[in-house]
């Protein structure tokens, strides 16, 4: 598993690590088949590795390309919850299933019947898609399968959401500094002593205006004590999991500031690479996030559904697959406030359940 994990992080500033991923995926879950794509939301489709047993004759093309847009476990998952872990048989029953053309035109001429997976948010109208397959001779997926894919999939979800930060400026590994620079966020690489190795221009701009969140004889740090703390651990341990000594995905907390909506980090590992990147050594990537600076998105929903601007923050929140309680440990807001929040947009954009809201929200709020 640590082998996987290594992997998808190189693929954040290395495209060729994604090709073969599918392979190293299903051998690891003791499947047949895996397949790592991405739908927008036009419904467009960019197939980012699949096992070769799942590529069809060029002949065939429409027809793959059809059945990958009207996936009906990604359609069925979507509606179960971003980034939750379902089986075949938590999506639709067995018999039902085996009447659908899905099953009957494509899948079984894959020999495929068994699957595991999950959908989640990748960026603000991009949601990943990985399908884990065996044929029904195989047996199913049990707890056990859940448990482990369970524990590789927010290293999954971080790397393509590092991915899809650095792809925004259309640049390859060898240009990954310039990437981050464009990138439109704020933005820092430190190592494992917090010592800064890299900072945009946009973070240069935060640390000079926060006062609770700041450089401190060279180091990055934060005022409030237990949140400092709380920092130096997950740094340690994303750099400890980029040079593969530990398996942690980071996470993210809020530093609360006077007078205004807290800043949000998150911190995530960056492995070393070779060439190109600037990084010789396994650093921690660091975003920030200000919930006062809204993005496009926000403000588009704020406008297409008379959001009000927290009510927005939380829509945004929730669209990159955050929890009510991170939402509202990030807001500086209590979880009945969040719920509250909600169920006013809930009636604002006429969806019943959150998971619709989520779909609704990944497909119509897109940056220009």
């Amino acid at each position: 598993m640590q082998a996987l994990i290594d992997r998808v992080y190189d693929a954040t500033i290395d495209d060729s690590a994604w090709c073969g991923l599918g392979d190293q995926i299903a051998r690891t879950f003791g499947s047949t088949s895996a397949v790592l794509k991405v739908q927008d939301s036009k419904e467009r489709i960019h197939l980012v590795d699949m096992t070769p047993n799942l590529m069809v004759d060029p002949k065939h093309q429409d027809w793959a390309e059809h059945w990958h847009r009207n996936d009906l476990w990604v359609e069925k998952s979507v509606a179960f919850g971003m980034s939750k872990i379902v089986t075949n048989r938590d999506l639709v029953p067995d018999d039902e299933f085996e009447r659908t053309d899905f099953y009957g035109d494509w899948i079984r001429h894959l020999d495929i019947y068994h699957m595991i997976g999950a959908v989640f948010p990748v960026g603000e109208d991009t949601i990943g898609i990985l399908g884990i397959h065996r044929p029904e001779r195989a047996g199913s997926y049990e707890n056990a399968d859940r448990r482990r894919l369970a524990g590789f999939l927010p290293h999954l979800l971080r790397a393509f959401q590092l991915r899809q930060k650095l792809a925004k400026a259309q640049l390859g590994a060898a240009a990954a500094f310039d990437a981050l620079e464009r990138s439109g966020g704020a933005i820092l690489v430190v190592d494992g002593d917090r010592s800064v190795l890299f900072a945009n221009r946009i973070a240069e701009q935060v640390l000079r205006q926060t006062r609770e969140f700041c450089l401190a004889q060279g180091k990055l740090d934060v005022r409030q004590s237990d949140l400092s703390s709380r920092l130096a651990g997950l740094v340690q341990r994303c750099v400890q999991t980029a040079s593969s000594a530990m398996d942690s995905p980071g996470g993210t907390f809020a530093i609360r500031r006077e007078g205004k909506l807290p800043l949000t980090l998150t911190v995530a590992p960056l492995r070393p690479m070779a060439a190109g990147c600037g990084v010789s050594q396994p650093a921690a990537l660091i975003f920030i996030r200000d919930p006062e600076a809204l993005t496009a998105s926000a403000q588009m929903s704020r406008e297409l559904f008379g959001l009000t601007r927290t009510e927005a923050a939380v829509a945004q929140a929730l669209a990159e697959g955050r929890a009510l309680n991170e939402i509202a440990e990030a807001l500086g807001i209590g979880m009945g406030t969040v719920r509250s929040h909600l169920k006013q947009i809930l009636a604002k954009t006429g969806t019943k359940k959150q998971a619709q809201l989520v779909a609704l929200l990944l497909r119509c709020i897109t940056n220009p």
